[in-house]
């Protein structure tokens, strides 16, 4: 492995130099593709299985005999999940490198952060990262033209879990979230789609990123007798507000996690404290779980298999937002090239039905997310620590 160093990035990963390929593997040439992820710091849980799983997709590429007898080349930037570091990152991929494309970056906030950059520097962006406001311009109320994401948006997860609470006849709750932009936007979607659904929102309550107890918050909470609890928020915050839930006895209360809480080690985190708890998941976090007939059963079993068995450890959902974009851009490389352009436009217009780790694809014009709530999450609940599918 080849490893270039910049002053702002702590790691640079050039990904199949010859490494990984037969003798009888000739490549003409390269095809760049620019990667920006969370690897270190804070937000390492999202960046880390991102990171593995580009990696691991591009050697399969690779081994396969590349994309139309070219090298899928990977240049992976760690950000540390700062909006400084990911925006002098994208700009050295796209002006520098001269990438065809840029997955990522890991977090809403620094996916903001470089959307302008995508814009100005006219180069295709498919975002691993939630919010809404990545792909969509408010002001414009049009899709941005060069950004597309691929995890499931807040919006989504939101009314997944408010279909799922009017299932069950509930319709007082409580939220609380963590003041980051996964959280305001989070928030702001709890908040805007409460009425259409008919929930009263009986409290509403927040923390720092770095805060380590919310038993104030959940006693507040506590007192003002919810039908149900919805957390929004993601890393060490969301496991241990669940262990305070526990402790102060409140378990009675159902507890429901954002689609943020998509990864077994929360649960093994919250020692215990996590089972009963509700989340909207997708397909990849359930893959064995699926019925044969389920059209995502043999991609998300594929990627199970292959991931664990290479890395040792469980998969998250973050992991398959990585494979999800990398997959895309692949699919764009081969049909026109590294052509930053002819790729947006193959995004945009040819992506019908493809067949992903957090759904089925079908980007237009007006939509560069391609997901719907009701095909994008299968509601699942913490049973005997692990995943289980929710009735």
């Amino acid at each position: 492995m080849k490893i270039r160093k910049m002053a702002i990035v702590t790691t640079v990963c050039l990904f199949g130099f010859g490494l990984l390929l037969t003798p009888t593997m000739v490549f003409s040439e390269n095809l760049k593709v620019g990667a920006v992820f969370s690897v270190t710091g804070r937000t390492s849980f999202l960046g880390d299985p991102e990171k593995k799983t580009a990696e691991m997709v591009a050697e399969q590429i690779n081994n396969a005999g590349g994309i139309n007898g070219k090298k899928l080349e990977l240049i992976i930037y760690d950000t540390e999940g700062d909006a400084t570091k990911t925006n002098l990152a994208v700009k050295k991929l796209i002006t520098k490198d001269k990438v065809c494309a840029v997955i990522g970056p890991s977090l809403s906030g620094t996916s903001m952060a470089v959307v302008p950059l995508a814009e100005q520097y006219k180069t295709p962006l498919i975002s691993a990262a939630a919010s809404y406001k990545i792909t969509w311009d408010e002001k414009k109320n049009k899709s941005r033209h060069w950004v597309f994401k691929t995890p499931q948006t807040d919006t989504m997860a939101v009314e997944a879990i408010y279909t799922h609470l009017k299932k069950r006849g509930i319709n007082k709750i409580a939220i609380a979230s963590i003041t980051t932009g996964f959280g305001k936007s989070g928030h702001g979607e709890l908040v805007r789609l409460a009425s259409k659904y008919g929930i009263t929102i009986v409290e509403d309550e927040s923390y720092g990123p770095k805060d380590t107890d919310m038993t104030v918050q959940l006693t507040k909470i506590k007192g003002a007798a919810p039908g149900a609890i919805v957390n929004w928020s993601v890393g060490p915050t969301q496991v241990v507000i669940l262990r305070n839930w526990k402790d102060l006895g409140m378990t009675e209360i159902p507890f429901y996690q954002s689609h943020g809480f998509g990864s077994r080690k929360n649960i093994k985190l919250a020692a215990g404290a996590a089972e009963g708890v509700f989340a909207p998941l997708g397909a990849v976090n359930v893959a064995e779980l699926l019925p044969a007939s389920h059209p995502q059963k043999a991609v998300t079993m594929g990627y199970m298999k292959n991931y664990t068995a290479k890395y040792n450890e469980p998969l998250s959902s973050f992991g398959g937002h990585a494979w999800d974009a990398l997959h895309l851009v692949a699919k764009a490389l081969k049909a026109v090239g590294c052509d930053r352009a002819g790729i947006r436009d193959y995004l945009e217009n040819k992506t019908a039905g493809f067949v992903g780790q957090h759904g089925i694809f079908n980007f237009s014009t007006n939509d560069h997310i391609g997901l719907t709530f009701n095909e994008a999450f299968l509601m699942v609940v913490v049973k005997g620590d692990d995943w289980a599918l929710a009735k």
